[in-house]
């Protein structure tokens, strides 16, 4: 059995815990310490005041002896004028208490100041905002999404976006700083912590935010971490009773379901990356200019996507929708059930519950214009539709990654059968690339109209691309590594472009090339290449994602425009249309195209197709009442 605590022993066991209590408790004790002090020399000089205090003066009560230790004890000079002995050293007995008072007090101070920064710099604080975007997670794909989360905002009073991630909220603050100019009103909080934890995911304010951002880790399963994340917030025993609206991404289509189940309370949606990205490299390939389009509709910068009920338009056709707006694009209807139709049948009818969405500058441009009177061109409408006969295309695709299979299986939908692509690649630039054979067998059971072939080899050597006759491809396809990181990625395509577009000014059959890229920045450097389109994978998803968390009615929209079994966005020359040669307006293109159960969008110049600044020759919602004269490679842009 062992001995009983002594005295000590238990007064130190006392004095250890209240101790750690913090700078509080600190403070607390040595104000309890420094009032007894106080006390006891106010008491000892109230009485024994006629003892101590100088002949002929009067010995002060105790408040007034109080109150001449507390000053004593602030302030050591006080004490130079005191008079009588035994005053002098009770006041030398406060004062030297007070000194070593006040000196803890100012270490204690100063160790918790430094206590609380240091738990500021740490980011471990709650935020308390209300209405605000909550990004859980931190990619490069922050940086896309804050700048246009930003331009969104520019219009309100007071917006903030709050960033949690399991990262130093100093280094977070760095990155931000040196690669985002943020102005106007939004206000940007980093904190840090796992959003997959839920004592750390109240950090955010989750049950606050208008709409909660999840980016998928760089890791090899980042499916996992974003449904574990959607967990902590769906699942949350302290979760508010409305819905919440989560936006996030997801790679692998097996895990959609798991998403939709757990998220079958809220708002949850999630953007499939790897069939997205291969629909619209797909797409491009065969059309330059089309991820163009795709970031004009996706972006905040220009024109975007708004929804209006009109009840003037109740009761007509989409068709004779199309020109009600002078300086909005009508794309389709939003019914009821939130579902949307876009490039609905030309006599559908417009229903009292029914939303059109259009292409405007903003939401209060969207406004039915009072012009009854259009102008058309009858005189202008091509004479006869020029009819295309599908044949067997040849497709070389270089590089390989994660997407590249289903990319050749969107291809798959496009061609004629007899086609063929070749696919080229070294499977020992990194681990990720080794199983592509494989793959491709497995891929190749999948297809119904193209043959692929795999050789292997470096993209990036100028005589295998002469050797393989890159020139005789229709279309050239350049994909950026897996496992390599974005600078290493982007400086092996660059090399690539730059010897494919050698190839093609010496060689008079032209081939269209199309890159991914994986850092925006790099694609500057790669216009030099003259290179017909550019897809910026990571780009893309991050406006659709910025889109999506200010709009959830979108999610429908794009939906429709990437599912390759909906409506899609073509570029189609302008011959087929009107005249060229003859200034026309936009009704007469709108109106034309309308005749083909087609929705114009806009138009691109080929005059500008090199001009960065003129986003490409794109041109999405131009005015209808506006004059362009068009030229035989000029094309027209529609749904």
């Amino acid at each position: 059995m062992s001995p009983k605590p002594s005295f000590k022993q238990r007064l130190q066991y006392f004095f250890d815990n209240y101790m750690s209590r913090g700078t509080t408790a600190l403070i607390g004790g040595l104000a309890v310490v420094s009032l007894l002090l106080i006390i006891v020399a106010g008491f000892v000089i109230a009485v024994g005041g006629h003892l101590l205090a100088p002949e002929g003066s009067n010995p002060p009560g105790f408040l007034e002896a109080a109150w001449l230790s507390l000053m004593r004890t602030l302030d050591a000079g006080t004490m130079g004028g005191d008079a009588g002995w035994g005053f002098r050293l009770v006041m030398l007995g406060v004062t030297i208490g007070g000194i070593l008072i006040v000196s803890t007090l100012i270490g204690v101070l100063t160790s918790g100041v430094e206590g609380k920064l240091d738990e500021l710099r740490k980011g471990r604080s709650q935020v308390l905002e209300s209405g605000h975007t909550l990004i859980l997670g931190w990619s490069p794909q922050v940086f896309t999404i804050l700048s246009e989360l930003n331009i969104a905002n520019e219009n309100v009073k007071k917006a903030c976006v709050v960033i949690l991630a399991d990262r130093d909220k100093v280094e977070m603050e760095d990155e931000l700083r040196s690669r985002l100019e943020v102005s106007g009103n939004t206000r940007i909080i980093c904190r840090s912590g796992s959003p997959v934890d839920l004592a750390d995911l109240e950090i955010g304010s989750p049950h606050t935010a208008k709409s909660i951002i999840i980016l998928p880790p760089e890791d090899d399963d980042p499916d996992t971490t974003v449904i574990k994340i959607v967990l902590a917030i769906t699942n949350n025993p302290q979760r508010r009773p409305e819905p919440y609206h989560i936006v996030t991404q997801i790679n692998e289509e097996r895990n959609m379901d798991v998403i939709r189940m757990i998220g079958g309370r809220d708002k949850v949606q999630s953007v499939l990356m790897g069939d997205l990205i291969a629909c619209v490299t797909a797409q491009t390939s065969r059309q330059s200019g089309l991820s163009v389009v795709y970031t004009e509709l996706l972006n905040f910068g220009g024109d975007e996507i708004y929804f209006t009920q009109e009840p003037s338009l109740v009761g007509r056709t989409y068709g004779e929708s199309l020109h009600a707006y002078e300086d909005s694009t009508v794309m389709g209807i939003q019914k009821k059930d939130g579902s949307a139709r876009l490039n609905p049948p030309m006599d559908a009818i417009i229903d009292p519950e029914d939303a059109l969405f259009a292409i405007s500058a903003d939401d209060d441009t969207l406004v039915v214009s009072r012009h009854d009177n259009i102008s058309l061109d009858e005189q202008a409408f091509a004479s006869t539709e020029i009819d295309h006969v599908a044949h067997a295309e040849k497709c070389l695709l270089l590089g390989w990654n994660r997407h590249a299979a289903t990319i050749i299986r969107e291809l798959d939908n496009y061609v004629a059968k007899g086609s063929r692509i070749l696919v080229v690649a070294d499977p020992s630039v990194t681990e990720e690339v080794r199983d592509i054979e494989r793959t491709i067998r497995q891929c190749s059971g999948r297809l119904a109209n193209q043959k692929v072939e795999f050789r292997e080899g470096d993209t990036t050597d100028r005589l295998l691309l002469e050797d393989v006759k890159a020139a005789d491809y229709d279309h050239v396809i350049v994909l950026s590594y897996a496992g390599l990181d974005a600078q290493r990625a982007d400086a092996r395509t660059l090399v690539t472009i730059l010897h494919l577009r050698d190839i093609a000014l010496r060689d008079e059959t032209p081939f269209s090339i199309v890159s991914e890229m994986l850092d925006l920045r790099n694609r500057q450097l790669a216009e030099v290449a003259n290179v017909d389109d550019f897809i910026v994978s990571d780009h893309l998803i991050s406006l659709m994602m910025a889109q999506l968390s200010e709009n959830p009615a979108l999610f429908a929209v794009f939906g429709d425009i990437f599912d390759p079994e909906g409506s899609e966005i073509y570029l189609k020359p302008i011959g087929q249309y009107v005249q060229t040669g003859r200034p026309v307006n936009f009704h007469t293109l709108l109106e034309a195209a309308r005749r083909r159960g087609e929705t114009a969008i806009g138009y691109r110049l080929s005059a500008e197709n090199g001009v960065a600044e003129r986003s490409y020759g794109i041109h999405i919602n131009p005015k209808k009442s506006e004059m362009v004269s068009f030229e035989s490679h000029d094309k027209l842009i529609v749904v």
